[in-house]
C-alpha cells in the first residue's frame, strides 16, 4: 500500500466524492449497485475507492471475483465516512436555508392514504404562497417514508402520527374521523350514532399490510371489542379497489372523511354510516428530522397548511 503522504510531507486529505463512493459500495457490498446508486460509472467508482485507499494507506475492501466484503479498517471507516458525509450534507442544508426560506427543493413524502385528498390543497398552497419553492412529492407507506427521513433521502413527511420515532418531530395539522362505508342498503347505512361495538361482527375489509390505515383500524376494533384473530378479508392495495369491493357486497369498511367524497360521490351502489361520539378518528401531521436547519421554515409551513386545511371535514389542531 503506497503511503498516505503528498509528495510535500503531508497527510493526503480523501475527497467527498471518494468518500461518497466508498460509502455506497460499503452499503450495497456490490459496485454495480453502489456505482447506480451515485450515479457514477463502475471503473470511476472502483478507481475512486481505490484512490481512498491510497489516501489513508489501509485496505478497506476484500475484493473477490464474486463479492465485495468491508476489511476490518473498512468496517471502522465505513461508520466515520457516513458521519462525515451527514455533516456535510447538515452543512449545505444550513447555508440553504439561511440563504432564503422556501426556496430550492423540498422533498415530500406522504403516505397513500393521503396523498390523493390533501396533495390538491398542498399544491395550491405552495403554487401561490411559495412559488420559488420546488415541491418534490415521494407517495410512500410509512415505513419508507421514516427510513427516507432519517437517511436524508426526504426532508418532511405528511402522515398519521404518532410516530413514536426518535429524532423525528411531528407537527400536527389536524384530526379527522373515520366514516363506516357499506352496500346500499346494510342495516348500519344513513346512522349518526353508530356504536363501536357494532364492529365486532361486520365483515371487515381492510388495507394490505404495511399501510398504517390497516392498523389503525385494527386498533379501533380492538377497542371495540372485536376479538384477536377475527376475520378479516385484506386484498386491496389502495382506497379505491377497498371500495369497489365494499361495493361489490363483501363486506364494510372504514374511511378517513378526507377520502370520503372522492371514494365513494359516484357510487349509488354505496351507504355510508358515522359513529356515535368519541368518534375514531386519526390525527395527520407533518414530521421532520429533529434539528433540521429547515425547522422554522417547515414550522411556518405547518402553520399554512393549517389554514389550508380548514375547508375540509376535519379539526384543525396545533398553533
Amino acid at each position: 500500500m503506497v503511503s498516505p503522504v503528498s509528495p510535500g510531507g503531508r497527510p493526503r486529505q480523501p475527497s467527498l466524492a471518494q468518500l461518497r463512493a466508498f460509502a455506497a459500495v460499503a452499503e450495497h457490498l456490490h459496485f454495480r449497485e453502489a456505482a447506480a446508486e451515485i450515479g457514477m460509472s463502475q471503473p470511476a467508482l472502483s478507481g475512486a475507492v481505490s484512490a481512498l485507499e491510497e489516501a489513508l494507506g489501509v485496505q478497506l475492501l476484500e475484493r473477490t471475483t464474486r463479492k465485495v466484503l468491508l476489511s476490518p479498517a473498512g468496517e471502522r471507516v465505513a461508520a466515520r465516512a457516513r458521519t462525515v458525509l451527514e455533516a456535510v450534507g447538515d452543512l449545505l442544508e444550513e447555508a440553504e436555508a439561511a440563504r432564503a426560506p422556501f426556496t430550492g427543493a423540498l422533498r415530500l413524502g406522504v403516505i397513500p392514504t393521503v396523498a390523493p385528498y390533501l396533495l390538491p390543497a398542498v399544491l395550491r398552497l405552495t403554487h401561490g404562497s411559495y412559488p420559488d419553492l420546488d415541491l418534490q412529492v415521494h407517495e410512500e407507506q410509512t415505513a419508507s417514508l421514516l427510513e427516507g427521513l432519517t437517511a436524508g433521502r426526504l426532508d418532511l413527511l405528511l402522515l398519521a402520527v404518532p410516530l413514536g420515532v426518535p429524532n423525528v418531530t411531528e407537527l400536527p395539522l389536524f384530526d379527522e374521523d373515520f366514516v363506516l362505508v357499506a352496500p346500499k342498503d346494510h342495516w348500519l347505512g344513513g346512522r349518526a350514532d353508530i356504536p363501536r361495538e357494532a364492529l365486532k361482527e361486520l365483515d371487515l375489509l381492510l388495507l394490505d399490510e404495511g399501510h398504517c390505515l390497516r392498523d389503525q383500524a385494527l386498533d379501533i376494533c380492538r377497542e371495540a371489542g372485536r376479538e384477536e384473530g377475527a376475520p378479516v378479508t385484506t386484498s386491496a392495495a389502495g382506497l379505491s379497489t377497498l371500495v369497489q369491493l365494499v361495493a361489490g357486497g363483501l363486506g364494510v369498511t372504514l374511511l378517513p372523511r378526507t377520502a370520503l367524497r372522492v371514494e365513494t360521490a359516484r357510487n349509488d351502489l354505496l351507504t355510508t354510516g358515522y359513529f356515535a361520539d368519541p368518534q375514531p378518528s386519526r390525527t395527520i401531521a407533518l414530521a421532520m428530522r429533529t434539528g433540521t436547519a429547515r425547522a422554522a421554515e417547515f414550522e411556518e409551513f405547518a402553520g399554512a397548511l393549517r389554514g389550508a386545511m380548514r375547508l375540509l371535514p376535519v379539526r384543525v389542531v396545533g398553533g
